[in-house]
């Protein structure tokens, strides 16, 4: 726990271990992993299932550690949000973060599911069986046209080279799979 409660303190200081935060606004990915929390909080709290919410609170701040997140928009939040589980904590960076009330006043935060809406998936692309290379493709793509894009990709012209493709085989959201001969 203690290594756990020192990096989420490490998401509101610099280098120099003073507190900085910074007004711009924050990125898809940060929404995104600041909104799964949310989500995962509202459900395991009314299942009363508290354990899972602090793996949920590490995955969080383990992603927001990698993203380099400083932004007020996503800290403020998941000050609010741990409050409940470490509320000495949560006061103590309230009031660094400039806020002259308590941490357990504020409003819970609000999710919104356009945040974790996932718009591209990446695609396991075998050639024969085996897996070559990935690609990257609109969720809203027919199979056709997924089909199309996947046979003309650089890397897959590569593995095809003079061979000809007798079948390709996709599965929506799960992988495509080209076969040649």
């Amino acid at each position: 726990v203690y290594r756990f409660i020192r990096k989420f303190w490490r998401l509101y200081t610099d280098e120099n271990n003073e507190f900085s935060f910074s007004d711009e606004p924050a990125t898809k990915e940060e929404l995104k992993s600041l909104h799964k929390l949310i989500k995962k909080e509202e459900d395991d709290i009314e299942r009363i299932s508290f354990n899972t919410v602090v793996s949920a609170f590490m995955i969080c701040v383990n992603e927001l550690t990698d993203l380099k997140c400083n932004k007020r928009q996503i800290l403020e939040p998941l000050v609010i949000m741990i409050s409940p589980y470490a509320p000495h904590l949560a006061e103590e960076l309230w009031h660094q973060m400039g806020h002259n009330d308590s941490v357990v006043m504020q409003k819970f935060p609000e999710f919104i599911e356009s945040y974790i809406v996932e718009n591209n998936f990446t695609y396991p692309v075998s050639i024969n069986g085996k897996k070559r290379f990935d690609l990257e493709l609109p969720i809203n793509l027919a199979p056709a046209e997924i089909e199309k894009i996947a046979v003309t990709t650089p890397e897959a012209v590569k593995w095809i080279a003079d061979k000809s493709v007798k079948k390709v085989i996709v599965v929506p959201k799960k992988i495509i799979n080209i076969v040649v001969g």
